[in-house]
């Protein structure tokens, strides 16, 4: 397995990363546990070694699994976490919050949550505006001299968030929504970050489940599964006229990997490692057939013939 290194001197992770949102119970629909510590395992012996969780993901429950499937093999992965979000899981309702005190309370929860006295990247999950973003950044300086954890960085954080950041702390990644179908940071966040040596750790690789190319017109979805809503994170990618359209360039998609002997996923993450900023891509995993299929995507370094097909496939 390929791997890159997040930022100038941070640590060197799989280009192929494991996403656990959909690990956590309450916000992604159903996860058999046993499915998905069989996946964690698979992913190891695979060459992936980039674990992404946060406190937040399922009200807690993806750390606590992670955690119990990691025991004996911590040495091995770099794990990631993100915290600084507040949350109501009767409500669903969520905040951030960058407070020293509560982030203070949140590494030390997410620690205990994992069963580890360290994670090797912590992440601030969103900016929390209503404070200067010093006061973040100097709680990770110290935790990294406390030796809680090893790297810092942030996570759907603006350009010029991500500028002021760097002011206090050498952050090596800022983690955002990047697939085909949300190519939002493409023309400024995601130079900026290249030319500072922020790594770009994109989620969402599969556009939430959209380029898995398992979904149908009569897909649906969990109570509990987000996704049920319709826009997820400002997108209407499953609603309203959107959802069929988005279907049809799936199937156009699927046609342009087949060609190459590759699945629909796979054409979906060798994109968007073939942006030059991009050090990781972000997959959400319950099985381990899924990450056995992802990880055919290493190493396919697509051709500007293929890119223009897959332009054209959008038009």
């Amino acid at each position: 397995m390929e791997e890159r290194r997040l930022g100038e001197s941070g640590p060197e992770v799989s280009v192929i990363g494991f996403g656990c949102w959909t690990l956590g119970q309450g916000q992604f629909g159903f996860t058999d546990e046993k499915d998905a510590i069989g996946a964690i395992h698979r992913a190891i012996d695979l060459g992936v070694n980039l674990f992404d969780t946060a406190a937040v993901y399922g009200w807690g429950t993806s750390e606590e699994l992670l955690g119990r499937a990691l025991k004996d093999r911590r040495h091995e992965i770099t794990l990631a976490t993100k915290g600084g979000r507040r949350w109501d899981r009767r409500t669903g309702m969520r905040s951030n919050d960058s407070s020293r005190d509560f982030l203070e309370r949140g590494l030390e929860e997410s620690l205990a949550r994992l069963q580890t006295d360290y994670v090797d990247l912590f992440m601030i999950h969103w900016p929390d505006t209503s404070r200067p973003f010093e006061e973040p950044m100097k709680a990770l300086a110290r935790w990294q001299e406390q030796g809680k954890i090893r790297y810092g960085g942030v996570s759907n954080f603006s350009l010029e968030q991500v500028e002021e950041c760097l002011r206090h702390f050498p952050i090596v990644c800022n983690q955002v929504g990047y697939h085909l179908f949300d190519r939002r940071p493409e023309s400024t966040l995601l130079p900026f970050c290249r030319e500072r040596d922020v790594g770009i750790m994109a989620y969402g690789t599969l556009a939430h489940g959209l380029l898995t190319g398992t979904l149908t017109p009569d897909s649906k979805f969990a109570e509990d599964d987000e996704r049920g809503k319709g826009v997820l994170f400002g997108q209407p990618l499953f609603q309203g006229e959107s959802y069929p359209r988005n279907l049809g360039i799936v199937e156009k998609l699927k046609e342009i990997a087949a060609a190459r002997g590759k699945t629909v996923a796979q054409l979906a993450v060798a994109w968007v490692l073939s942006n030059s900023a991009v050090i990781t891509a972000l997959t959400g995993i319950r099985k381990s057939s899924e990450i056995e299929e992802n990880v055919g995507a290493a190493g396919w370094i697509l051709t500007g013939e293929e890119k223009a097909e897959i332009e054209a496939a959008f038009e």
